[in-house]
């Protein structure tokens, strides 16, 4: 060890040039080989150039036992620091997959439960790098002991500040758990993976023969299970579109979201909308279009775009705003609510709340989806989810009906009784308890039934249902909806009424928390 200053300041470069270099060029090729870019790398990829500030780079273990005290290397398998995305704040942990094979072990969790502390204290976004082979076996019960520090830290940061999960290799056993608790899930297709339990733990209990990304791989998540919101098809990509998620978030949850200049006029009319969408409630179209031509520049980020695709979730802006976008998409299962889209919706609506991010909700929904495995699967709990997120939030709320709302699902989709701060309803608009056919069945069976002609005596009841109950202006001349408005008027209607709900104050009455259903 050098006595002199100068010699010190070449032993400390030295040191660091040996824990950026990592394991060596043999390590990284292997990475490389895999698919998979480095850890130093990824970062790179995530923060603007130069900005990363690295937290306890020279950090090592002091475990001993099973040849650990022989193997010591510096970060301990985790990169971890701060940096910034377009100029913001961003905090990011990294595990390194060549040393260790990221396994998490006492050193390692207790410089990611220092980073997120610092997270939370600074009020700023933390983005986890994902790829690591679980705890670290070597170092028993303490590895154990680190991952509830680090679920104990995401729940505390839950809907304070944007938690941001990037599964880029391996998260089995209870590792799994930390994505599940944070607000997104980003997976990349064939080199990530998440189960609890592995193939062969499957096999030996079951008999059952999955591979890995059967299990468990980016594509099942994304469409399957849900647990998963994005999936791509390669790293960079991945990173590019977190960067593009982390720009239409706010800091924490005492920021409004960061507001852009739009060139998008507010004013601009919709008039393709009146081509998009028929006026005949039995044909579908494409809800995406609709959002396309109502918000700024056709822009907008689909939530699990390939989960529950019955039901839209998006980030997008109106007049450079960010606002969610909730809507029914009748291309898939007529738009019907089911268990799926309830959790969905919920979960996004829940989001929006917790960090400001107004709400704008499309209606075109027939009810909920019937049936016995909908029944026996608790539709009711998991479509109060919906009911509860929307009674809850407290952020500015707008809905439209563009066609169908019937029954429950209308009541449930932010409705007017529910809390919606404003209600308008295009000239297509059905509002009612079911679809005339139904009711006209219901109340007028006994005089269809007797009838010498049922089916005249069916359509003349329908028809004149329709024209008593069903028209356009009905539930407007009872004050459940403030407007009806030209489609092609949507886009400014919208920007204007977020513009006067910009200053909204809402509050709950004091309680330690709900207690939602489940």
């Amino acid at each position: 060890m050098a006595n002199d200053v100068v010699g010190r300041v070449v032993e400390l470069r030295a040191i660091r040039a040996q824990a950026l270099r990592g394991p060596g060029d043999k390590a990284t090729a292997a990475q490389h080989a895999k698919g998979k870019l480095s850890v130093r790398e990824r970062i790179g990829l995530l923060l603007d150039e130069g900005s990363f500030n690295e937290v306890e780079q020279l950090r090592r273990h002091r475990a001993s036992g099973f040849g650990l005290e022989a193997k010591r290397p510096y970060t301990d398998g985790v990169v971890t620091g701060w940096g910034t995305v377009e100029g913001r704040t961003v905090f990011v942990y990294a595990h390194d997959f060549r040393i260790f094979g990221g396994a998490l072990g006492e050193a390692h969790a207790t410089k990611i439960h220092k980073i997120m502390d610092m997270a939370i204290a600074a009020g700023a976004p933390l983005v986890s790098l994902n790829d690591g082979a679980g705890a670290r076996i070597q170092e028993g019960v303490c590895a154990l002991a680190g991952y509830g520090g680090i679920f104990r830290r995401n729940t505390r940061a839950s809907g304070v500040i944007p938690q941001i999960s990037v599964m880029l290799g391996p998260c089995a056993g209870g590792a799994a758990y930390s994505p599940a608790l944070t607000d997104f899930v980003f997976m990349v297709r064939e080199t990530s993976q998440m189960f609890i339990t592995g193939p062969d733990v499957v096999k030996a209990v079951t008999g059952e023969e999955i591979t890995q990304n059967g299990l468990g791989g980016a594509d099942v998540h994304a469409e399957t299970s849900g647990v998963a919101h994005f999936a791509y098809d390669d790293e960079e990509t991945c990173i590019a579109e977190v960067r593009y998620l982390l720009s239409m978030l706010p800091q924490n949850n005492r920021e409004n979201p960061p507001q852009i200049p739009c060139t998008d006029p507010a004013a601009r009319r919709g008039e393709a909308l009146l081509d998009l969408v028929p006026a005949d409630g039995s044909r579908p179209y494409d809800m995406t279009e609709v959002i396309e031509e109502l918000v700024d520049d056709g822009d907008h980020l689909e939530i699990h775009e390939r989960w529950a695709r019955n039901i839209i979730c998006a980030l997008a802006r109106l007049d450079g705003q960010v606002v969610g976008i909730v809507a029914n998409q009748p291309q898939v299962l007529a738009g019907v609510l089911d268990i799926e889209a309830s959790e969905k919706a919920a979960r996004f609506v829940q989001l929006c709340d917790a960090y400001s991010i107004p709400l704008v909700t499309l209606l075109d929904v027939p009810g909920f989806l019937p049936g016995v495995d909908q029944e026996h699967g608790g539709i009711i709990r998991h479509g109060a989810k919906l009911l509860y997120a929307y009674c809850n939030a407290t952020v500015p709320r707008i809905s439209v009906v563009l066609r169908k709302a019937y029954g429950g699902a209308y009541i449930v989709m932010d409705s007017h009784s529910i809390g919606a701060d404003l209600t308008y309803a295009w000239p297509t608009n059905e509002i009612a308890v079911m679809g005339a056919e139904g009711a006209a069945n219901v109340i007028f069976r006994r005089r269809i039934a007797a009838a010498q002609d049922p089916e005249a005596i069916r359509t003349r009841m329908v028809k004149e249902y329709k024209a008593e109950l069903m028209h356009p202006y009905y539930a407007a001349e009872r004050g459940l909806i403030d407007d009806v408005i030209d489609p092609a008027d949507t886009r400014e209607v919208l920007i204007r009424s977020l513009a006067m709900l910009r200053a909204k104050h809402a509050s709950l009455p004091s309680r330690k928390h709900g207690n939602p259903p489940q």
